[in-house]
């Protein structure tokens, strides 16, 4: 569902992300880590089309996004760090506004936003306008609206940002739920507990290279020092050098 074919991102001399090739079948749920300016995010605008690669080729649902852009992001939902709204709405109506993008029928915008709202705890906030909600209730409101074209391919950046412990669990397990369901969830995220708790794979990338891939099991097998958490095989592979020398 999700194809990178050796994709690189330069800025002039600067590698953002350099020969990054990884499959993503149907159904997965990914983890993509990594330190602050490993490419976690360049990769994340390359893979939604907000990015044109250097070189390399990006696919979703097998259809390439530099030739078919449109029929391609038609099948994302896409939940960014920082979701940008039109504050003057209501909930309701920022859902209906993304419904008319994505061509989803009045009927169907109506069941899947009565729905999904019961779901995340956000009915009695469907007629407040968004610049009057909290950043948590804003990110439910980002992931239900991701979620209301029942995308065949989730990618999802920071999904726990700004979440009560409560909502996170809604998340969490929904992002599972659709995965089981054939949806493919390419998750972004600082939380190593949340990835080794959902995913059913964890990609992690450095310096603009992915340094290793597998599930946690396999991941724990290639640790060279025997380390058993996430954490610790992070830490491993990455350094402790901290975010100071990296950057954003």
């Amino acid at each position: 569902m999700i194809d990178l074919e050796e994709v690189s991102m330069h800025y002039g001399n600067f590698v953002a992300v350099e020969t990054l090739s990884l499959h993503v079948p149907q159904g997965e749920l990914f983890a993509f880590l990594g330190p602050n300016g490993a490419g976690k995010t360049t990769t994340i605008k390359m893979l939604t089309g907000l990015l044109r690669p250097t070189g390399g080729r990006v696919r979703i649902c097998g259809i390439d996004m530099e030739t078919s852009p449109v029929e391609a992001k038609s099948g994302i939902g896409f939940v960014p760090d920082v979701a940008v709204f039109y504050e003057k709405l209501t909930a309701r109506e920022f859902m209906f506004f993304i419904a008319d993008i994505f061509g989803v029928s009045k009927e169907a915008a109506l069941r899947g936003c009565q729905e999904l709202f019961a779901r995340f705890e956000l009915e009695e906030y469907a007629e407040r306008r968004i610049e009057a909600l909290s950043h948590g209730i804003r990110q439910r409101l980002a992931i239900v609206a991701a979620l209301l074209h029942e995308p065949r391919v989730l990618i999802i950046d920071e999904p726990m940002i700004g979440l009560d412990p409560l909502h996170a669990r809604t998340v969490k397990r929904e992002l599972r739920a659709r995965s089981r369901e054939g949806m493919t969830v390419f998750m972004s995220t600082h939380l190593l507990n949340v990835a080794e708790e959902v995913a059913d794979r964890i990609g992690i990338i450095d310096r603009g290279k992915l340094i290793a891939l597998g599930t946690m099991e396999q991941l724990v097998a290639k640790a060279e020092g025997g380390q058993r958490a996430l954490e610790e095989i992070f830490l491993s592979l990455v350094g402790q050098e901290g975010e100071e020398n990296r950057g954003g």
